[in-house]
């Protein structure tokens, strides 16, 4: 390898990675959400599905607030159910996708509303960490999308499954964050209508 090459290499190496790093920002002008598999019969055995539901209240209701595109799936409505009432009221109809794969990027609906926006950030929230969550995250990524996954919004049958994943994912280059550091960042600044709205919704949250 010449020298101009290897400077030609260096440059676009750098311009990546600054490229990688400006994407793990997280603003409303660049982030879309994804809400995985919030169904009837699969979020009663999660390990902890009464906070699990109310920290997903708390970011859908944040996200609606701040006009983030919101993007859910059911894995099997037939056998497993339709969204939970709880999570669908916030879900627009036009924007849920059904699908039979582990990773949402398996279904071709799916995969082209994803890939055709613009959005380069997918703040993704759901069940099973382990399976679903871990497959869709993995596959985001190597399709160029960077991933925040809102940690308190997903879950898993067993703890163990959960922590598991969630160490894989961090080691693959995913971000991990919460509910409230996630809206509280595409918030930005205090004193907007925004800011008091999602501050609202902090109030007597456990």
């Amino acid at each position: 390898m010449t020298l101009a090459t290897q400077r030609v290499c260096v440059r676009h190496g750098a311009r990546f990675n600054e490229r990688k790093r400006y994407m793990k920002k997280l603003t409303r002008e660049n982030a879309t959400s994804l809400i995985v598999d919030f169904q009837e019969k699969i979020v009663p055995a999660m390990s902890n599905p009464t906070q699990l539901i109310d920290r997903t209240r708390f970011l859908l209701a944040g996200l609606a607030t701040l006009a983030i595109p919101i993007i859910s799936t059911r894995q099997y409505p037939k056998g497993l159910g339709n969204t939970l009432s709880a999570i669908s009221e916030f879900t627009p109809d036009e924007t849920v996708f059904d699908k039979t794969s582990f990773s949402c990027l398996e279904t071709p609906s799916i995969r082209n509303h994803i890939l055709q926006s613009s959005k380069p950030i997918i703040l993704l929230a759901g069940i099973e960490t382990h399976i679903c969550i871990l497959q869709t995250a993995l596959d985001l990524l190597e399709a160029g999308k960077s991933v925040h996954l809102v940690v308190d919004c997903t879950s898993s049958r067993t703890v163990l499954d959960h922590d598991i994943a969630l160490q894989r994912l961090a080691s693959s280059g995913v971000v991990l964050t919460t509910a409230e550091t996630a809206l509280f960042e595409l918030t930005r600044v205090a004193g907007t209508s925004e800011f008091k709205a999602i501050s609202k919704l902090t109030t007597g949250r456990a």
